[in-house]
């Protein structure tokens, strides 16, 4: 079994996590009340309060009109036709399509939202990869407008969202951007969709613009679980767990492993320099003995990690069920899927893994079902339908039932 504790602080980080901040909550309400009464004059005004600059629409250039370093541009191409590779293959299975028998025709229309906006964090890191991540996928499933909201205006951000086929681009950001994609601003009409990740207050925007437009989720720091055997190489998986730490103060690195001399000799590494060191003093990242391999698969699936790496020979792919996305195998980093491999990098975190995947193409797209009965269907569905509509004690569906027979 794993040691309890290890459990309980795992456990412990994703409540903490979760732990709502009234404080940032207040306020955000507060700030799309005034946009709602107000609205441009609250956006700009908010814009200007923590940006110190109103919002801009700026016109976006061919790609390769932003010169950006030659081997940059080379990868951000490359990202983006991975990524939209993958979305067109995802597409394959959301289609419009039909059966019919005895009582009719019937099926699904599968279709595009019209307008989707996609928020862009312009904090620590010009996030290059989120504009490919969130826009990509919107111009794969059809969407007609696709408007990007960044506080940044970097040129490797403009050119991403340029080449990832947004139909315009709003520099603003944070809780006003929200505010400005859910309900309009100034000749942008109101999104149907807000996808993206983005920092406290930009959660708790998308959290309380919930009942009005669709979201792709709620974001919460960055986590890797690895299971792993003694055959994987310390220095490959210890940057994978560092490489999710540094994203955020609140990430965590979750390494588990029944070898309990490789877990020694992963210690031993991090522990050589001060910067890793204080990471594993902070518990971003967590080193954890499992007794057998099933305990460790019995602690990811309760864990429902965001970044899910399997690298041990007895954990089978089929036994695990909740993860964001899994990399199987040591030569599969993360920071692949991060950038450059394919999949959506927009992921659940802090456990929604048990009931969600990540972004996809089917977030962009509607299932609308289609039934069309015919005469025979009509009297013989009718009869049966009544005996339901009149056990219910619906009169009315009961009468429109009755009349058809």
């Amino acid at each position: 079994m794993i040691n309890k504790a290890s459990i309980i602080r795992a456990v412990d980080w994703q409540r903490t996590a979760l732990a709502d901040d009234s404080r940032i909550s207040e306020s955000v309400t507060e700030i799309l009340r005034r946009i709602e009464i107000e609205g441009d004059a609250a956006v700009d005004g908010y814009a200007l309060e923590f940006d110190q600059c109103k919002p801009e629409k700026i016109p976006l250039k061919p790609f390769d009109e932003y010169q950006l370093d030659s081997e940059l541009a080379k990868s951000i191409k490359l990202a983006a036709k991975r990524i939209e590779k993958f979305a067109e293959f995802q597409k394959q299975s959301l289609t419009s399509n039909y059966f019919e028998d005895e009582y009719g025709r019937f099926g699904q229309q599968v279709v595009p939202v019209e307008r989707v906006g996609a928020y862009i964090p312009g904090g620590r890191f010009p996030l290059i990869s989120s504009a490919l991540m969130t826009l990509i996928p919107a111009k794969v499933a059809g969407c007609q407008q696709r408007i990007a909201c960044s506080p940044s205006d970097n040129p490797a951000i403009l050119a991403a969202a340029s080449l990832a086929g947004a139909t315009q681009f709003i520099k603003l950001g944070g809780v006003q951007a929200i505010g400005a994609l859910t309900l309009g601003y100034s000749d942008i009409e109101n999104v149907e969709l807000i996808v993206g990740p983005g920092n406290a207050w930009v959660n708790e925007a998308k959290k309380q613009v919930q009942a009005k437009v669709k979201i792709d989720g709620l974001a919460g720091p960055s986590e890797l679980l690895a299971l792993c055997d003694r055959n994987q190489p310390i220095e490959w998986l210890a940057f994978d767990a560092l490489a999710q730490a540094e994203h955020d103060p609140m990430a965590c690195s979750i390494i588990v492993s029944d070898d309990s001399d490789w877990l020694v000799d992963m210690l031993s590494y991090l522990e050589n320099s001060d910067d890793t060191r204080a990471l594993l003093q902070s518990k971003q990242i967590e080193l954890i003995y499992a007794e057998s391999p099933q305990s460790m698969l019995e602690f990811s699936e309760n864990f429902a990690p965001e970044h899910l790496m399997l690298c041990h020979q007895e954990v089978e792919i089929s036994d695990l069920k909740n993860y964001g996305s899994l990399f199987v195998g040591a030569n599969s980093a993360v920071a692949l899927g991060d950038y450059i491999s394919g999949p959506n990098h927009t992921l659940p975190t802090l456990g929604y893994a048990k009931q969600t995947g990540g972004l996809s193409v089917a977030n962009y797209l509607k299932v609308l079902t289609v039934q069309e009965v015919n005469n025979f269907g009509r009297k013989v569905l009718s009869r049966s339908a009544l005996q339901i509509a009149e056990a219910e004690g619906l009169i009315y569906h009961a009468k429109s039932l009755q009349v058809r027979k």
